[in-house]
């Protein structure tokens, strides 16, 4: 927590202290940038059983393994201190909104855990509310999914606000587009200027290149979490002939000839397909495939691999000592990349903290006449 963050905070805890808790909370992304930015959090939840070790090893909160469509609303009230302005936020699992093959799951039904979420903020009544999910929400069966949830939200006396943001402009060394949505009782909250622009945005290189080079296969002997999966020899051959930055379009016809993707119109219009990422960019967007090369652009701008999970966990703006496995463990790797690839990004997990902290320093709202008028609590 930065000074400015400090003072924010004695404002505000004059009257009461905000105190949040994360639904569909993973690993702790979110909870951990909500954090370091000063807010507290007592509390995670997730219907994952997986995600308990590294929520509560990295943050100072609990971890509470529930489906949100049964718990009960008295069970997350009782979590905040009864002299708390609550804070409730969420990040509903976004695969069937996503452009992504693979990720995208058409008949899933998660998507109506938004609506659970709605339901949940209408019974425990928080004065803040945050949400994050990716920005084709917005336009998931012509936006219905998301309308519904915001009008829920203005009928229930919250004041809205929605912005689609680059994660990059935020800290995070990857093109991570997302939505973000607040809804206050105290008037609209504003979302902090970004604080990386143009050639501030950070790179690949700035959150990985110093990290000892592996062969795929091949973990690190200091860090089980730093390890790259195996390659097939045509795999191989095909990394070889792809440049920094490049991807499969690069290829000699006898290395693409068999390519699955190239027989799909999906398929062809999403060459990031066993793609080399960029030094001097930021990441592309990571998903729960990040460490499968033929997964999109996640082989290693130099080294004949995909990217490790150390890199995948950095490249989402996780701290170099974030513990995901438990400490001579090796864990398994799909549910570890899912694990990362789901979890909202720390850094902009901070962005999110600022702006709830500066608007409560500052509440306004409307009057009758739509004029702006202070608030007190």
């Amino acid at each position: 927590m930065n000074q400015s963050d400090a003072v924010l905070l004695a404002k505000i805890t004059k009257a009461k202290q905000p105190v949040a808790v994360d639904v569909f909370c993973g690993v702790g992304g979110l909870t951990y940038g909500l954090q370091t930015a000063g807010l507290r959090v007592v509390a995670g939840i997730d219907f994952d059983e997986s995600c308990r070790f590294a929520y509560e090893e990295n943050n100072r909160a609990r971890f509470l393994h529930q489906d949100i469509t049964k718990v009960s609303a008295a069970e997350v009230a009782a979590l905040y201190p009864p002299d708390a302005l609550r804070i409730l936020v969420g990040c509903a699992p976004c695969q069937p909104f996503s452009r992504v093959p693979g990720e995208r799951v058409d008949k899933d039904e998660k998507w109506k855990l938004l609506y659970s979420f709605g339901d949940l903020i209408e019974k425990v009544a928080p004065e803040v509310v945050s949400m994050e999910n990716v920005t084709l929400l917005a336009g998931y069966e012509k936006g219905k999914v998301l309308n519904d949830f915001i009008c829920k939200l203005e009928g229930l006396g919250y004041y809205v606000s929605k912005f689609v943001v680059n994660a990059a402009n935020y800290g995070v060394p990857q093109r991570r587009y997302r939505l973000i949505l607040f809804a206050s009782k105290f008037g609209k909250i504003r979302l902090v200027t970004k604080t990386h622009v143009g050639s501030q945005l950070p790179s690949v290189a700035d959150a990985i290149k110093g990290l000892p080079a592996l062969e795929a296969g091949q973990a690190d002997a200091t860090d089980p979490l730093h390890r790259a999966r195996s390659l097939s020899s045509i795999n191989m051959r095909r990394i070889q002939a792809t440049p920094e930055g490049g991807d499969w379009t690069a290829w000699p016809e006898e290395l693409a000839a068999d390519l699955t993707c190239r027989k799909s119109i999906v398929g062809k219009s999403f060459t990031s397909a066993y793609g080399r990422m960029s030094w001097k960019e930021p990441a592309p967007t990571l998903t729960t495939h990040c460490t499968g090369l033929s997964n999109g652009r996640y082989g290693h701008p130099e080294q004949h691999r995909a990217i490790s999970l150390r890199e995948a966990a950095l490249l989402q703006s996780f701290p170099s000592d974030y513990h995901f496995i438990k400490k001579d463990e090796q864990g398994i790797i799909s549910t570890l990349a899912r694990h990362i690839g789901n979890a909202v990004p720390p850094k902009l997990g901070e962005a999110i903290a600022h702006s709830i902290l500066q608007h409560l320093a500052n509440p306004t709202t409307a009057n009758n006449n739509g004029r702006q008028v202070k608030m007190a609590f």
